[in-house]
């Protein structure tokens, strides 16, 4: 009675197996174990997917444990599950929804299954307790905003497999401090890492990606991270906001409007000869 199913049957082929997917909760649950199969009617159904929404909302939901016979999570299905403190999702998951868990304030714990390959758009947004996350290296892409606003995430390790990162991917994670991201990476949506006030790894040199120019505090990706400065090819693009002494290599011939922006704990900064204009 904690739940409502949808049946779902195969009216061309009377040998294919039903399925059911779960459209709905009752909103004082606090835990939950969802069964691989139900039974209406004297009919066996297979509990293969979550639906869009099917547990959004629900405040009091703590724990859930979800089957093996699941394959899909639709978009919302947990947003705003505020209570939620983490969750398991089997290898039998494929695929999941936009913004499934988005909003969820408690969660800080989840594993992502190998079976996953695309990390949809705010999947994570705005999970305030999330501190780290495993990418499998099944996954090749992240989409826009999938961890926006994660404000306790202190580092990310990208696998190899990933070749695009959307827009505002990273965008307001104020505490993180660490991200890998290898060379498979050829694209990069604007503003990816844009206020990550305390990012100070290094950026890795890729010739071909495809980065856009209009990104910042972090969020440009470069050729070198010198001394505390992004460099892109022979211009100086931002200064690191933690930056506090730079020396500028002699290879830089232009220093490019508002480079040192909000850099408040610059005390000393050294210009070569090579510099032939200041923005």
């Amino acid at each position: 009675d904690a739940v409502y199913f949808y049946k779902k049957t195969d009216i061309d082929n009377d040998t294919t197996p039903n399925y059911a997917t779960l459209t709905g909760a009752v909103d004082n649950l606090t835990s939950i174990t969802i069964p691989e199969t139900i039974t209406y009617e004297g009919t066996t159904y297979s509990v293969t997917s979550i639906g869009k929404n099917a547990f959004s909302s629900c405040d009091s939901l703590i724990s859930i444990t979800i089957p093996n016979s699941v394959t899909g999570i639709g978009n919302s299905a947990f947003s705003w599950c505020s209570s939620l403190t983490s969750i398991t999702i089997p290898n039998s998951v494929t695929s999941i929804g936009e913004s499934a868990f988005e909003n969820c304030f408690s969660l800080n714990s989840i594993t992502i299954p190998n079976s996953i390959t695309s990390i949809e758009k705010l999947v994570f947004g705005s999970c305030d307790s999330l501190t780290s996350i495993t990418i499998p290296n099944s996954v090749t892409s992240i989409g826009e905003q999938a961890f926006y606003g994660c404000n306790t995430l202190t580092s990310i390790t990208i696998p190899n497999s990933v070749t695009s990162i959307g827009e505002l991917a990273f965008a307001v994670c104020p505490t993180l401090t660490s991200i890998t991201i290898p060379n498979s990476v050829t694209s990069i949506g604007e503003r990816a890492l844009s206020e990550c006030y305390f990012l100070k790894t290094n950026f890795i040199n890729n010739s071909s990606l495809n980065a856009e120019e209009n990104n910042y505090w972090g969020a440009t990706f470069v050729d070198q991270d010198i001394n505390g400065l992004l460099i892109r090819n022979d211009t100086v693009i931002k200064c690191r906001r933690l930056a506090t002494s730079i020396t500028i290599p002699n290879t830089i011939t232009r220093i490019q409007s508002t480079a040192f922006a909000y850099c408040g704990n610059l005390t000393f900064i050294s210009i070569p000869n090579s510099v032939k204009s200041i923005g």
